[in-house]
């Protein structure tokens, strides 16, 4: 029995090894999160007013965009997806590459080709190990995103919506990532952001009261929505990513408290094994010793 105590022993020392790796991650994650939420509290305000004045300067003109203006004939569609560079996060991962197949069979169900642009080793492992074609890919910035990260996310997104389908452009723009809710919520979202839906953005600010302001374009409202087009395309882009970056954070939060929790029990139940060992050792010695005690009783009684 004394064999396996030693077996007990070396087991709980190994998971309290584990433990201390699992709390450390977590306390840096819970550090990370906070930093994250901040960035993305200053960012949202700027991305959704950029939208509100894009919305309110292709309704206030006739100018045929692609920042609005719906293609007849739709054929071809990019989709970003937004991934994390790193594991140990539940299924924080799975979970928005679920979201980006579920619009991926959508578009193609609707005659759409779809072109895949993946942020992310995660992603691009998924497409990578399925041999799925990648139009393009970043990886290495998902944890600490930049505005500087965003536009070269932008770059080829934006190029490919202002090129003609026959030359391998795109007709619509869409984005799948994680919005942070809360610490304990993050939530996959499919979001289109161009062309950009001025009924939908019409409908929104109506239920919020908004009203509109008046705009005089100069030198011409193509001209304006020209130099808004890369903005609001990066605006969304950053945001997403900064969104993404603090659900990734607090995944990976959640997933090593409910690791360390488990190496607690785990060390709990072992302990309790090992003492079960060690007290069956002692009574099973004890027994021995009354044995041999009582053994040479007789043979001295019987000597006698």
């Amino acid at each position: 029995m004394g064999a396996q105590v030693k077996v007990y022993k070396r087991r709980i020392k190994s998971v309290s090894a584990t433990k201390k790796i699992t709390k450390a991650m977590e306390m840096i994650a819970a550090s990370r999160v906070v930093k994250a939420q901040r960035r993305v509290a200053a960012s949202t305000p700027y991305a959704t007013e950029l939208t509100r004045a894009v919305g309110a300067v292709a309704k206030g003109s006739t100018t045929q965009h692609a920042l609005t203006s719906e293609a007849k004939n739709p054929t071809r569609a990019a989709v970003l997806l937004i991934t994390s560079d790193r594991g140990l996060a539940g299924g924080y991962s799975s979970n928005v590459i679920k979201a980006g197949e579920q619009l991926t069979q959508r578009l193609t169900g609707e005659g759409k080709e779809v072109d895949s642009y993946i942020v992310g080793r995660k992603g691009v492992a998924y497409y990578g190990f399925r041999e799925r074609k990648i139009t393009e890919s970043w990886t290495g910035f998902t944890d600490n995103p930049t505005y500087a990260d965003a536009k070269k996310v932008a770059g080829p997104l934006i190029e490919a919506v202002l090129q003609e389908t026959a030359d391998g452009g795109v007709d619509e723009l869409h984005i799948v990532s994680t919005e942070f809710v809360s610490m304990l919520t993050q939530t996959p979202v499919q979001d289109r952001l161009l062309p950009l839906s001025l009924e939908e953005k019409a409908v929104e600010q109506e239920k919020k009261g908004e009203i509109l302001p008046l705009f005089e374009f100069e030198p011409s409202a193509e001209d304006v929505l020209d130099a808004l087009l890369p903005r609001y395309v990066e605006a969304r882009i950053y945001n997403a990513l900064l969104q993404a970056a603090a659900s990734k954070h607090a995944a990976t939060r959640r997933a090593m408290k409910s690791a360390t929790d488990n190496a607690d029990e785990l060390i709990k139940s072992l302990t309790r094994l090992a003492n079960a060992a060690r007290q069956a050792d002692i009574t099973q010695e004890i027994s021995e010793i009354v044995g041999g005690a009582s053994a040479l009783a007789d043979a001295s009684a019987g000597s006698d």
